[in-house]
């Protein structure tokens, strides 16, 4: 036999029958390792998810469901609302030290600051830019309490003391107006955006300028994170914020054209690298002649036909509120669709994120909807997510 197989082995360029056997069986071995390379890289990829998105399922499971949302609806009183909520581990250390609607932001920021540090190292800078918005809601806190003139101890009772700027807070509270709020951020990374858009501010007495240009900053930082479009958990990170710009961009607008402004007077806060809609997309809509124009033009996004369903109640009474409680549902439900599209990744937490999100929201339109003597249930449940 080896008579007739050499030759052939010869003709085939080996020396031997050895070295042919030799060469075969690196063949084999290198695409074994490339079908086991294949098999495992799935796996090894979903990994790092194991652990957070197991502490994120049993999280899910304790959200409130909506029965038990119904429960709290019923509610006679705040009290009773305060009560209910003493029933969740989650609420029950925040409920009894602060007003609820503190209580709520609270547990909200300390599920932020838990995704973040159990996030795996390839989208933790994600998730810490997203605690943030912590920083950027406590400035615009501050700057709304002192163009309000509100005294410092009820500023101190809206700020929640998440973020980087924590250790200034106190100071910020003392702060006599917006310009001193400004000067306090001196240090932070915040201070240029506020003080390029002060001279702003102080031409049209408007905040716009000043929250618009934070909103903008912590956008433009998460999607210059997401840039990766080659991992597929970032990129299911980056339509679920990119509709969150949109969105952010679509308020802006509604604002601006309900308060008579142009495009060149907000272009400079607007995100222009969007989702679904673009800078030139932006300027179109700032164009149309009123609300329901810009209704009008976003037709063929997915924002447009939500827009619609509830442009009567805008014509009724003239409040751009409708809108608001649209764009969040549709997040709301952007977010479901996509939690399932990577369960091993990413999924989980785009999931959770929003439904916590939702669930404190709906807590807080019933809280408010219970302090005002008389108000309808029927009206507070319109206003659910």
């Amino acid at each position: 036999m080896p008579d007739t197989i050499n030759p052939t082995i010869t003709a085939m360029g080996f020396a031997s029958l050895e070295s042919f056997l030799m060469v075969l069986f690196i063949a084999i071995a290198l695409l074994a390792a490339f079908v086991i390379i294949v098999a495992v890289k799935p796996v090894y990829s979903m990994f790092p998810y194991a652990y957070p998105n197991a502490r994120l399922r049993a999280r899910i499971g304790r959200l409130i469901t909506a029965k038990q949302l119904s429960e709290i609806l019923d509610s006679d009183s705040l009290e009773e609302v305060k009560n209910y909520l003493r029933g969740f581990p989650e609420y029950a250390k925040y409920v009894d030290k602060y007003s609820l609607e503190k209580a709520l932001d609270m547990q909200l920021a300390e599920t932020y600051d838990l995704v973040a540090r159990i996030a795996p190292d390839s989208i933790k800078s994600i998730f810490l830019i997203l605690l943030k918005k912590w920083d950027i809601r406590n400035i615009k806190t501050l700057i709304t309490a002192k163009e309000s003139d509100l005294g410092p101890e009820k500023t101190a009772e809206l700020l929640i003391p998440f973020g980087e700027i924590t250790d200034v807070l106190e100071k910020l509270v003392e702060a006599e107006s917006v310009d001193d709020v400004i000067m306090e951020l001196e240090e932070t990374e915040y201070y240029p955006l506020l003080e390029e858009a002060l001279p702003d501010y102080e031409k049209t007495g408007m905040i716009l300028p000043l929250e618009a240009n934070l909103d903008k900053y912590f956008f433009e930082n998460l999607l210059k994170t997401l840039e990766d479009d080659s991992d597929e958990n970032k990129e299911l990170l980056y339509s679920y914020i990119g509709s969150q710009v949109d969105i952010t961009n679509l308020k802006i607008v509604l604002r601006a054209k309900m308060d008579d402004l142009q495009y060149e007077d907000i272009s400079s806060y607007l995100v222009s690298e969007g989702y679904q809609i673009r800078d030139w997309k932006l300027k179109d809509l700032m164009d149309a002649e009123n609300v329901p124009g810009i209704i009008s033009l976003l037709e063929g996004t997915d924002y447009g036909p939500y827009l619609e369903e509830v442009l009567s109640e805008y014509n009724k009474t003239g409040s751009i509120a409708p809108f608001e409680v649209a764009l969040a549902e549709y997040i709301t439900k952007t977010a479901k669709t996509l939690s399932r599209k990577k369960p091993l990744g990413t999924g989980p937490m785009i999931g959770f994120l929003s439904k916590k999100e939702a669930e404190i929201k709906n807590l807080k339109v019933i809280v408010r909807g219970k302090r005002e003597a008389g108000f309808p249930v029927s009206k507070i449940k319109e206003m659910l997510i």
